[in-house]
């Protein structure tokens, strides 16, 4: 297809099926809205291959038949972390990346790409199970334990299954603009997109589901106004109750206290608002974490970095010019 951006989506035996038809649904998407690309399936051997669940995807090519590719994406599976990668596979990885202007993996693909040194002095993420096994296993590579995705220069690693829609939407947005990526993603009744430094668990998702209502009540009120008074007397007053006894039924319910729930679901907010082009200084304000000071403070603590650094390592990818 002349003109076409060509990418390779490198599959395998056992492949994530998902890893492979979240990525190839956003592309194709956006070649229906006039952003021509040409989406080939590669593998170690051509063919068919099966996937994780036992459906058979094909045909493929093999790498050497693939040629010259603008971009590959490396799709996951469960045993990439757990399993010796077979060198056949290896090998096919090596020669389809080896030329391409941009490399990508989803999920447990990132493994393929550390084990070929891809990521070598590079960020990188992968499913959150797998991220201490990465950093142990390749100590070269910089793991970002709870990120959605990370783009470091030319090389773009994602997390979990469907993160691999958020990082597809991330490179047409890189290649053809907002627009086009907010098109697609309205099409396939997605974000647009999940930025890349949105944590993989939201702290309202990852909080245990509280049996006692007015807990539950007091939980909901927090992510739905982070800038309100929630101190321990604020909410106990709500209820209302003592601040012991809430203390005591926060650490039943919810697995900790009131005042660190509170601060990492601001800290959550705080996120969210500067990848959303905010300030600093009005991020610590409609999250309720207060001053800059107070805002740079929890950052280190939290992420081990300052608001400016996270913003500028995970900005979308139309304002991470300086990585085109």
């Amino acid at each position: 297809m002349a003109g076409a951006h060509r990418v390779g989506i490198f599959v395998f035996d056992g492949v994530t099926m998902l890893d492979v038809s979240g990525p190839a649904e956003v592309l194709d998407k956006a070649h229906e809205f006039g952003s021509p690309y040409d989406v080939v399936l590669v593998s170690p051997y051509g063919g068919d291959v099966v996937t994780s669940n036992g459906l058979r995807i094909g045909p493929t090519m093999t790498a050497h038949e693939a040629g010259d590719l603008d971009t590959v994406i490396i799709a996951g599976a469960d045993r990439l972390p757990v399993q010796v990668i077979e060198e056949e596979l290896l090998t096919a990885a090596r020669v389809v990346t080896a030329s391409a202007r941009r490399v990508a993996s989803v999920c447990t693909g990132a493994f393929v790409l550390a084990a070929l040194g891809v990521l070598d002095g590079r960020r990188a993420t992968t499913h959150w199970r797998h991220t201490d096994r990465l950093a142990r296993h390749y100590p070269k590579v910089t793991v970002q334990p709870d990120a959605i995705f990370v783009r470091d220069g030319h090389v773009v690693t994602s997390a979990g299954v469907s993160a691999g829609i958020d990082l597809a939407l991330s490179l047409v947005e890189h290649d053809d603009g907002t627009q086009v990526a907010r098109k697609v993603a309205q099409e396939l009744v997605v974000f647009l997109q999940r930025p890349g430094g949105q944590s993989q668990f939201s702290v309202a998702t990852n909080t245990p589901v509280p049996r006692n209502t007015t807990i539950r009540k007091l939980l909901v009120a927090v992510v739905a106004e982070p800038s309100a008074d929630h101190s321990l007397t604020a909410m106990a007053a709500a209820i209302p109750t003592s601040t012991r006894h809430l203390a005591r039924l926060f650490k039943d319910e919810v697995g900790t206290t009131p005042a660190r729930w509170v601060e990492r679901t601001r800290l959550e907010a705080a996120q969210r608002l500067l990848l959303e082009g905010h300030s600093v200084t009005l991020a610590a304000e409609r999250s309720g974490l207060g001053s800059d000071e107070s805002l740079r403070r929890v950052f280190n603590r939290q992420l081990g970095i300052t608001p400016s650094e996270y913003r500028q390592r995970f900005a979308s990818a139309r304002r991470g010019a300086d990585d085109r």
